[in-house]
């Protein structure tokens, strides 16, 4: 019966990490109809305090309650994601998972962190849909490298996410301890993470920028929360590009900077046989 548990627990946790590091990729998609929702909201002349009394208990959650949270959750993540961007030795995609043990108060952090977003995420999803909400006709306005370059910077933001919030939970949970990352869970997350943008967010995540747009233009009054969600998006292509400098940084190194090293061992050496001759 141990063996046959045992057995279990590799997939349990291979499919619980992948499923729950994509809930900060979602956490943009529901940003995103959050704020479609209060440009729609504000250009018929309505507050949300209206719209959330006339309306059943999700849709009041997601365009209350939900904002408050997901903008702070998703703040901290996204700004201790480019700090490490600006200051690790790599990409997150490319850290390794140590095997210490962690700390009591940073598991429960982590425990929290994971419990309020994904408390967000399912709710905000089944609030947008009760409330026939989504942002394909508002989006579609950034040029395809901006996407490309958010697109490799919510890559990067999730994957650290992943590391430091979801699999020191996920690890501990199941096995007790914490594991190395692998190769074949990186890989089916990034491939995950794929198949979710090319299927929801490449569409509708820009209305995080359009919406700031289209209420400038028409002159209606830009809220803290469109602020946020502006904001969050280019700190996530900040990222991005971050981490394509960092790329090339390293490319350039391969190529060249090891030719370099190499001339002055060989320059040193022949130097060396001078002296001794």
């Amino acid at each position: 019966m141990d063996s046959f548990a045992n057995l279990l627990r590799e997939p349990f946790q291979f499919f619980t990490t992948i499923l729950l590091s994509l809930l900060f990729p979602l956490s943009f998609l529901i940003l995103s109809r959050l704020s479609v929702a209060h440009y729609l909201i504000d250009l018929v002349g309505y507050s949300t305090t209206q719209i959330a009394n006339n309306s059943d208990l999700l849709i009041k959650f997601f365009l209350e309650a939900n904002p408050i949270f997901l903008h702070l959750i998703v703040s901290i993540i996204s700004v201790a994601a480019l700090a490490h961007t600006l200051t690790g030795g790599g990409t997150s995609c490319f850290i390794k998972h140590t095997l210490e043990p962690v700390s009591r108060p940073q598991l429960y952090t982590a425990w929290i962190f994971l419990c309020i977003l994904q408390i967000c995420v399912g709710l905000g999803i089944e609030g947008s849909i009760a409330a026939g909400v989504d942002a394909y006709e508002i989006g579609h306005e950034r040029g395809f490298l901006t996407r490309a370059i958010f697109f490799l910077g919510l890559n990067e933001t999730m994957f650290f996410w992943s590391n430091i919030i979801v699999k020191p939970v996920v690890d501990d949970t199941v096995f007790g301890i914490s594991r190395e990352n692998r190769w074949a869970e990186k890989a089916a997350l990034a491939m995950s993470f794929g198949g979710l943008w090319w299927w929801r967010l490449r569409d509708e995540v820009e209305s995080l920028v359009v919406v700031v747009e289209k209420k400038r233009d028409l002159l209606i009054i830009i809220g803290l929360a469109d602020f946020v969600g502006w904001w969050l998006y280019y700190l996530t292509v900040t990222i991005g590009m971050i981490k394509i400098v960092k790329s090339l940084v390293w490319v350039v190194y391969v190529m060249f900077g090891r030719r370099v090293v190499d001339i002055d061992n060989n320059v040193g050496d022949s130097r060396n046989n001078d002296e001794k001759v």
